[in-house]
């Protein structure tokens, strides 16, 4: 990320820290952008144009292609889902879990500092108290299904809380049918290869909302995702890395996927639960048509409205129903392209404010919900090109929930 770049909703500056990497490994040749505000490529996931491909099943669980791109279903308690997710994915996992160990390694030598693991691990020590029982559950399933270490998993998994992106929500009068498209970018560490490990999950819970969480192999968490309510969640890194005593982040926001019927639930569970570091939230609800930007430290909760005026915003919103954050710079770019078509946005124009250079070089994920219209557009990165710049896969959402375990 921009040094000192300063996240922005509804031209808030909210100030986070730079994005660090384990390992800085030497570039390899990238695409080139394309001009600003070019048609991307789209292809359909959906049934009627692809048939999918299943791969594996697990218990209540299978592993299937659509399109070329890997789809996990999971469902049960969490120890089912978790063992699913492992034995489904056992090379993937093993093979991530090992590249990243390699890469903390080899950074371990040089570094003054102690070594990435060793913060990692001292993370999940302090959050430990606040990690429900059904996370433990779904790890302790994750690694005996992915026959590995249950310790270097869940290391693995904290790894968000040492990585400190873009998101919108728009609706209403800023779309041309009056639905809700939110828009996420994860700009994150490409040199780890995590957009190699990518996979879609569909979680079945017992007793809680299913969800589909944009992740990658191995990782429960999310940063992510939508629910089978049409609530939307995407995060954003700020700084106060070390504040860790709390919820970690990806295990927050999944709470909030598996548990929130509502924007106002999906609010109350962000402000209620502890919370770690500093992030910053664009939560959406397509039944309501309405989106909230969040500022969140684990002492202080904002929440930013559309049109709001607050003390700490220099400026009202810029346009209705439309909820944007960014980094500083980006975000002047992202309001000017969604100035020129602010009224008419849809699923390829919502895309299409994504490209570079508001995505960042590190775009290692792309996605546009529209819970409404009942779809869900997904990139990712390939090689060193950004994944803004790579071909859209189309999903029905509706199928993706109503997906029946194929007969074994």
């Amino acid at each position: 990320m921009n040094r000192n770049p300063a996240f922005r909703f509804a031209s808030a500056r909210l100030v986070p820290v730079l994005l660090t990497a384990f390992l800085a490994l030497a570039a390899i040749g990238r695409a080139q952008d394309a001009a600003p505000m070019q048609p991307v490529e789209i292809r359909s996931a959906c049934e009627s144009a692809t048939k999918p491909v299943v791969l594996a099943t697990s218990g209540k669980g299978w592993l299937e292609t659509r399109a070329g791109n890997l789809v996990l279903h999971v469902a049960g308690t969490p120890y089912e889902m978790g063992y699913q997710h492992g034995v489904l994915l056992r090379p993937q996992i093993q093979s991530l879990v090992a590249r990243l160990y390699v890469a903390a390694a080899a950074q371990a030598l040089t570094a003054k500092e102690e070594s990435p693991f060793a913060r990692l691990e001292k993370a999940y020590a302090r959050c430990l108290p606040y990690i429900p029982k059904d996370v433990l559950d779904e790890m302790r399933g994750l690694a005996e299904g992915a026959q590995l270490p249950l310790e270097r998993l869940r290391t693995v998994n904290m790894i968000p809380e040492l990585f400190h992106c873009s998101g919108f929500a728009m609706w209403g009068k800023a779309t041309n049918d009056g639905a809700l498209y939110h828009g996420r970018i994860l700009d994150y560490a490409m040199e780890l290869g995590y957009h190699n490990f990518a996979v879609l999950i569909v979680g079945r819970p017992e007793g809680k909302h299913a969800f589909i969480n944009v992740g990658y192999t191995g990782f429960l968490g999310s940063v992510t995702g939508t629910n089978d309510q049409g609530i939307s969640f995407g995060e954003m890194g700020g700084g106060g890395v070390g504040q860790w005593d709390g919820m970690p982040m990806a295990f927050l926001l999944r709470k909030g996927l598996e548990e929130a019927d509502s924007l106002e639930e999906g609010l109350a569970i962000f402000r209620e639960t502890p919370r770690t570091c500093e992030y910053y939230y664009v939560i959406s609800d397509a039944k309501k048509k309405d989106a909230r930007g969040l500022a969140c430290t684990p002492e202080k909760f904002l929440v930013l409205r559309p049109g709001e005026k607050h003390p700490a915003l220099p400026a009202q919103v810029a346009y209705p129903d439309t909820v944007l954050m960014s980094g500083e710079g980006r975000f002047q770019l992202l309001a000017e392209r969604v100035g020129t078509v602010h009224g008419r946005i849809d699923g390829p124009t919502g895309l299409m404010l994504m490209r570079r250079p508001v995505a960042m070089k590190s775009a290692i994920h792309t996605a546009l919900f529209a819970p409404e219209r009942g779809k869900l557009w997904i990139a990712n990165a390939v090689g060193t090109t950004p994944a803004s710049e790579c071909p859209y896969t189309e999903y029905d959402i509706k199928e993706l929930f109503e997906a029946k375990p194929p007969k074994q």
